[in-house]
């Protein structure tokens, strides 16, 4: 047993060596380097990795081959598609790698099946993107006037942020009488020396400005420049100097006075008046006016009053040296004040205003505060805290100041004003604390326009309204403050028709009651619309606008019109015709009439007022229908006078009446019983209301009227006969003798038909008919007459009851 496991053993372990082996070597890459300029787009391609690293296009999405990480990973990424390394942001060489000579991104990427992991480096390489600086770029030197020529003054360098040839800088200096440049090469860079050319002369030239410019090397070249201005210094040619640039000295409160604080001392390397060296302040706060005093002759500061650290912390004071010639030097004295921690913050406000506008913009400034304790070290730190809810912030500018600044929107409508409350609490131990409150009243701008109450007023108005009748009330509420939300009414012009709407309507430019100028007529128009302008009293002024519809709502003011029958003098009268033997709910004839007013005011009721016979018409109560109420007989009156009432729904109710005058009679739909002869003598003594004398009358008419026909056609004959132009002809206008009711005969039968009416007056009460001739042979049977149609007339022979007169005309149609 143990023989056979020491040689599986060493097998599993050269496995396991060979398969460590083989992965090692899938692991590790050469490395893959890419150079770039700097300031590329976003997007740009760096190279094709899967190329240079042997993948096939095809197995690069399914290998994932993808960066692991990168030393600045936000630059680079690889299209997982294509294998593209790209750029994914713009690169600024000096911002990421400064003044170093080399700038190198560096990343990993990896690739699956089998999986391999390759380092990359991507350079990138500088571009001339930066011209030369001067720092600073206004150079002030005074040369005194008799300076040698040769003299040489050392100027700034040009910085240049690029590397390489794109930060070499060459130097030139715009031609003058007086300087020239000179460039030193050294190992620290070059130094750029003014050198002067021939002695200068402050009557000739107090003052010269020259313009130094420096170039880099880069493609394309940049430059920078630098004024240079020089004052030329009259003869006094050495200042006064200081034994110490700055004099620093520590002094506790409550120290008494004609304490000897510091003394200056300074000397003038000239001789005579020029050389004697005077002191005097030249510059130092009011406080410390009253304490500290300077010996003019020796340079001593003495303490003349009482020092309160609450009140100044530190003074500093500048000492100004000045000799004979008027050449003066400067030194600072800083007096340091020691201090106990006995006081509390102190909170100043100032306030830049205690308005402010409600359209002000995030940011805007409100006050200036400054926490001031006058405690040192922790005691005399503050933290500044507002109270909360308020739009506003505390900005930091400057250790203990501090800015008061708008950090929201403001809307006077909601808020008006705001007490603001600071609160400063320092570090001490225990910790002291001040509160001060801020009034800020916000100021009203016209930023809202009048808003009407509702878009669209719907209103309501009876007519003949009387004029300056209220017809409604319009409001426009503006929730701006004083001017702003003064509202005033107007409206705009247009026309309701062919009318200006300002000849209907007013409105009160106050109040927005709209008054009406005339009184509306339903009938003359139903509805108009216009429209309302609210403007507030801003600057510049906002509006809004509102429709006003107004409905004329109808009165029942309008008497029922009667269309027919056609009106009368007295009232509407018309004439009708009713057959007789007329059966039951024949239609007679329809009253028509209307109502200019509309609804329920229009609607119309017709009903039978009065009449001869009661019971034989009927009238229909919603169509102004007459029909009979039971069969025509033939007993009936000849003249039937029917009072009809049309009434309107209104309230309350109009009325008008209608007299339609109805005669029994024959008619051309029924046989006529004046002209049929085979009607029995009984019906026909029953059906005739004619008196004696009218029968007389008729029957001498026709004689008369057949005597004047005759003695017609034997004019006409004797002319045909004499002229040869006329054809034959043989026109028989003889009439057989009237029956008892008026009735004729046909005698001829060339001639074209012909009709006679009668007509009787409208108080005969005798019935309407006519005399016909048939129009055609046809239309004869025996002695019968057939009425027919009447749409052509022809004259007629018209009966006058009263004189008893015929008149005849002669028939040709």
């Amino acid at each position: 047993m143990g023989t056979t496991t020491k040689p599986g053993w060493q097998c599993v372990k050269q496995q396991l060596f060979l398969f460590l082996f083989y992965s090692l070597q899938c692991l590790t890459s050469g490395t893959i380097r890419y150079s770039v300029p700097e300031e590329l787009d976003r997007g740009s391609l760096v190279g094709n990795v899967a190329n240079d690293l042997g993948i096939p296009l095809k197995d690069v999405a399914a290998r994932r081959l993808r960066i692991t990480s990168t030393t600045k990973t936000r630059f680079l990424n690889i299209n997982l598609q294509t294998g593209d390394l790209y750029l994914t942001e713009r690169i600024d060489r000096e911002e990421l790698c400064d003044k170093t000579p080399s700038c190198i991104l560096t990343f990993e990427a990896v690739v699956e099946n089998p999986l391999q992991v390759f380092a990359g480096e991507v350079e990138i390489q500088d571009i001339n993107d930066n011209p030369p600086v001067f720092m600073p770029d206004k150079i002030t030197l005074s040369i005194i006037e008799i300076t040698s020529p040769g003299a040489r003054f050392r100027l700034g360098q040009a910085e240049d942020r690029d590397i390489g040839a794109n930060s070499l800088l060459d130097y030139q200096l715009n031609p003058s009488d007086y300087f020239y440049l000179n460039v030193v090469d050294r190992e620290r860079g070059k130094d750029v020396e003014l050198v002067l050319n021939n002695t200068l002369d402050h009557e000739t030239h107090s003052n010269h400005v020259l313009i130094l410019t420096a170039k880099d090397n880069g493609i394309p070249r940049r430059s920078g420049t630098a004024q240079i201005h020089i004052s030329v210094v009259d003869v006094n040619d050495n200042t006064p100097e200081f034994s110490q640039a700055v004099y620093r000295t520590s002094l506790r409160e409550g120290s008494p006075k004609d304490t000897l604080i510091a003394k200056v001392s300074a000397t003038d390397r000239d001789r005579g008046p020029n050389g004697e060296v005077r002191y005097s302040f030249k510059k130092r706060s009011e406080t410390a006016r009253s304490l500290f005093k300077l010996d003019p002759v020796s340079g001593e500061i003495i303490l003349e009053g009482t020092l309160d650290y609450e009140e100044v912390k530190r003074y500093e004071l500048t000492v100004e040296a000045k000799d004979g010639g008027g050449l003066t030097a400067d030194t600072d004295v800083l007096v340091e004040i020691l201090d106990d921690n006995d006081n509390a913050p102190q909170i100043t406000i100032s306030t830049v205003s205690n308005e402010m506008s409600e359209d002000a913009v995030a940011g805007s400034v409100i006050a200036f505060i400054n926490i001031v304790d006058l405690d040192s070290s922790n005691n005399g730190e503050t933290n500044c805290y507002l109270q909360e809810n308020v739009p506003f912030k505390l900005q930091t500018s400057y250790k203990n100041y501090y800015t008061l600044e708008l950090n929201g929107s403001l809307d006077r409508e909601k808020v008006p004003e705001y007490n603001i409350t600071i609160t400063a609490i320092d570090k001490g131990s225990p910790p002291l604390s001040a509160m001060k409150t801020l009034y800020l009243k916000i100021v009203d701008i016209n930023d809202n326009p009048p808003r009407f109450s509702k878009a669209t007023y719907n209103v309501y108005v009876r007519e003949n309204n009387p004029p300056g009748y209220v017809i409604h009330t319009v409001e426009a509420k503006d929730p701006d403050w004083n001017q702003n939300a003064q509202v005033t009414y107007s409206i705009v012009p247009g026309y309701a028709g062919d009318s200006l709407i300002s000849t209907y309507v007013s409105i009160n430019p106050d109040n927005g009651n709209v008054y009406a100028l005339r009184s509306f007529d339903y009938e003359a128009f139903r509805e108009f619309s216009m429209v309302v302008k609210a403007v507030d009293g801003g600057s510049p002024p906002l509006s809004a606008n509102a429709t006003v519809n107004i409905f004329i709502q109808d009165e029942n003011d309008n008497y029922p019109k009667i269309l027919y029958p056609m009106s009368g003098d007295e009232a509407p009268v018309g004439i009708e015709i009713v057959p007789l033997l007329a059966d039951a709910n024949y239609l007679v004839t329809k009253v028509v009439a209307v109502d200019a007013d509309s609804g329920q005011n229009a609607w119309l009721s017709y009903q039978l007022l009065k009449a001869t016979d009661p019971t034989l018409f009927k009238v229909g109560y919603h169509t102004g229908e007459i029909r009979t109420s039971r069969p025509v007989l033939v007993k009936e009156p000849v003249k039937q006078i029917i009072n009809i009432v049309v009434k309107d729904n209104g309230l309350p109710s109009h009325s008008s009446t209608a007299t339609v005058t109805i005669f029994v009679a024959e008619s051309d739909n029924f046989p006529s019983p004046l002209l049929d002869d085979t009607r029995p003598s009984e019906n026909r003594e029953h059906a005739s209301n004619l008196t004696l004398y009218l029968m007389i009358s008729v029957a001498s008419v026709s004689a008369l009227f057949l005597c004047f026909i005759i003695i017609i056609f034997i004019i006409k004959f004797q002319r045909w006969r004499q002229s040869s132009l006329l054809k034959p002809a043989f026109i028989d206008y003889s009439f057989g003798q009237p029956s008892d009711y008026g009735e004729t005969e046909p005698i001829g039968h060339s001639q074209p038909p012909c009709m006679q009416k009668v007509y009787l007056t409208s108080t005969s009460r005798r019935n309407e008919f006519q005399f016909v001739r048939p129009y055609g042979h046809d239309a004869m049977r025996g002695n019968a007459i057939t009425v027919t149609d009447m749409s052509e007339p022809c004259p007629e022979d018209r009966f006058n009851a009263e004189s008893n007169a015929i008149s005849q005309e002669p028939c040709s149609c």
